[in-house]
């Protein structure tokens, strides 16, 4: 299987929001790398840690946060993601930005994921 199909079936499972097959899709070293300085920031090891950390979002967003893949490109295990995602918040201003994601496959499973989007400031308000 290639880089971007295991990328393909974390975003189907994320879409779906199948948690169990999302985390299938995850090494059990994987690294998430958060950007930023808010509640959300840091790196998350593990499967378990990162399904909770992508509720988190839900969690925080009242159930509207939103990802939308535009496009992805495969370089070797790499593979990036251009993206577009949306939530709002009470007290916040609504959130609406685009980024890209990268993710490091190795094997058949995702072992990093950086994040990188288009106003850190922004968000970083955002999540508080």
């Amino acid at each position: 299987m290639s880089a971007i199909d295991v990328v393909g079936r974390y975003g189907a499972a994320a879409a779906a929001g199948d948690m169990g097959a999302l985390a299938a899709t995850l090494s059990n070293d994987v690294v998430w790398h958060q950007p930023g300085a808010n509640q959300l920031s840091g790196d998350h090891v593990g499967p378990e840690a990162i399904v909770a950390h992508l509720g988190k979002f839900m969690e925080l967003s009242g159930g509207t946060f939103a990802l939308e893949t535009e496009s992805a490109t495969e370089g070797g295990n790499l593979v990036a993601t251009t993206v577009r995602f949306t939530a709002k918040r009470e007290g916040a201003a609504d959130l609406d930005q685009h980024g890209v994601d990268v993710f490091r496959v190795e094997g058949d499973q995702i072992a990093e994921v950086w994040l990188i989007g288009e106003d850190q400031e922004v968000e970083d308000r955002f999540w508080g």
